[in-house]
């Protein structure tokens, strides 16, 4: 697996991996992570993968994001007896 591309972007690091006939699309914003995979065939190339990154796209990640931060929050809390 290797990064082939990145996505400039103002609140996530985005990078765009291949890895044998998948495409992988690693969103990350802070200690989260989200990846999609996508085959050959559902992309050919880095340009079908950053069109599919699109805002509305990105808007929802980043609900995903808000939504994972609700459940990290409150299990650190756990550890730490708070």
């Amino acid at each position: 697996m290797r990064i082939v591309d990145t996505i400039p972007h103002s609140e996530f690091r985005i990078s765009i991996l291949k890895m044998n006939d998948k495409w992988l699309l690693r969103i990350e914003a802070g200690p989260y992570e989200q990846v999609y995979k996508f085959t050959t065939e559902m992309a050919s190339d880095t340009d079908e993968i950053k069109r599919l990154a699109s805002p509305e796209f990105l808007a929802q990640v980043k609900t995903q994001f808000d939504a994972m931060h609700g459940i990290f929050l409150p299990a650190v809390r756990t550890l730490k007896g708070r």
